[in-house]
């Protein structure tokens, strides 16, 4: 059985750190623990498998594409639950359904590290008000920036490197064990409902009754040219080129009613100018 070495555990580990910190930047680091996509690439390029990784993790990225966090905790942390699921997965060799059971209760458990996180940082911000009463700009950024994302680095790194080290080969080993059992068939099942979950809640979250019409021409047309292998870049392309159309029919809808407004208000001055140029003489 395949196992992680240290340095691939200490690795993962460090790019969990990394994104639970917030250390990589705002917006982009949240856009990196709301999807598993990024964690499962480096998972990857760490382990020397990036497409096996890849099919994995698109598979996890199902479940989790109608998570977001308007605020505080998640329900699930999807980079937390990649890191740990894809090397499982890997070494295991497991299907991707398998690995999304894996992966669900990884997830809900990093949501608990995630909120004692917050935990620490209420300590830390006693740093922060002490460093604004003395209106020092060096101690606030240092209490704001530094100390949330070392103490981030000292939460995180051990307990993933330990899950990694220790946990993943276990993980493994178990289910492969239980290979040609009825309890892989049970994960399979089980995780191929958690990703149609995911795609109905995502549906259900950006799907307005104005755009269902693009759901279901997608769905229909992966369904009547999946005999012809046509790759997803392709249906990309499809679907910029559709987007692109319906953009401009708006637009040259919003231009023309415009142009017709315009047409009206002249039309009116034209009237009102004739009215008055008839008063004018007559008086």
């Amino acid at each position: 059985m395949e196992t992680l070495t240290v340095w691939q555990s200490l690795l993962i580990a460090l790019w969990v750190a990394a994104v639970m910190s917030r250390w990589l930047g705002g917006g982009a680091t949240l856009t990196l623990r709301f999807s598993p996509l990024m964690t499962g690439l480096f998972v990857g390029i760490v382990m020397g498998n990036v497409h096996d990784a890849m099919v994995v993790t698109a598979s996890l990225q199902l479940i989790y594409m109608g998570v977001f966090s308007p605020g505080g905790s998640m329900p699930s942390e999807p980079a937390i639950a990649a890191a740990i699921a894809v090397p499982v997965a890997l070494m295991g060799d497991l299907a991707p359904e398998a690995a999304i059971a894996v992966a669900v209760p990884v997830g809900l458990l990093g949501s608990y590290l995630y909120q004692f996180r917050f935990f620490i940082n209420t300590f830390l911000g006693k740093y922060t008000d002490k460093a604004v009463e003395d209106l020092n700009d060096g101690a606030i950024k240092r209490s704001i920036i530094w100390y949330p994302t070392i103490a981030s680095f000292i939460l995180f790194v051990p307990l993933v490197f330990i899950a990694l080290y220790y946990g993943a080969p276990v993980i493994a080993d178990v289910i492969t064990a239980l290979e040609g059992t009825v309890v892989i068939h049970i994960l399979e099942v089980v995780g191929g409902g958690l990703a149609a979950i995911g795609i109905a809640t995502t549906v259900y979250v950006i799907g307005r009754k104005d755009f269902m019409v693009f759901f279901l021409l997608a769905y229909f047309m992966s369904v009547v040219l999946k005999p012809l292998n046509i790759t997803m870049v392709t249906y990309a392309i499809f679907g910029t080129l559709l987007a692109a159309i319906f953009v401009l029919s708006k637009s040259s809808g919003g231009q023309a009613k415009v142009v017709t407004a315009t047409e009206k208000v002249e039309t009116t001055a034209e009237h009102d100018g004739d009215f008055f140029d008839e008063d004018d003489e007559d008086f």
